[in-house]
């Protein structure tokens, strides 16, 4: 059986970054009434953008960013699943995806900023809770980890 989703780094300023933000904006950010700080999109320049594809029909239906935080460990963020691939074993797939390539590139370690409403989705993923409920954008998140063989 062939698998019905693949991942694959998309570059910066591309049209395929493009559409992962519009991705982005609809599930995380329009939601809560927020819109993209041009700044802070300008500082994932150094950052590996990972999209996930149905495998049929070539179509975006995830999208995570992993942020170096030093050569050992990266930050995962904007973890969003387009609306019509939600529950559909997308963003298991996409963190599973994500976390071969860490490897891949050396690191061992990610960090996370998970709303409250995903802790259990990363709490099955292998993650850990480190600390107290914190406040985020409006919302309650939690600091999460998973340490990567």
């Amino acid at each position: 059986m062939t698998n019905q989703y693949y991942c694959t780094i998309i570059e910066f300023g591309t049209p395929e970054f493009d559409q992962a933000l519009r991705i982005r904006y609809r599930v995380l950010k329009k939601p809560l009434n927020l819109d993209f700080d041009p700044e802070d999109i300008a500082n994932e320049y150094d950052s590996f953008h990972l999209a996930c594809y149905d495998s049929l029909t070539d179509e975006m239906a995830a999208i995570l960013v992993l942020k170096p935080l030093d050569t050992k460990a990266l930050k995962m963020r904007q973890v969003a699943v387009d609306q019509s691939y939600q529950s559909k074993k997308v963003g298991s797939f996409l963190i599973s995806e994500s976390e071969k390539l860490a490897v891949a590139k050396g690191y061992n370690k990610i960090e996370l900023h998970a709303r409250d409403t995903a802790v259990e989705f990363y709490v099955k993923a292998g993650y850990s809770i480190l600390g107290d409920v914190f406040q985020e954008v409006g919302i309650n998140h939690f600091f999460m980890y998973k340490n990567l063989s």
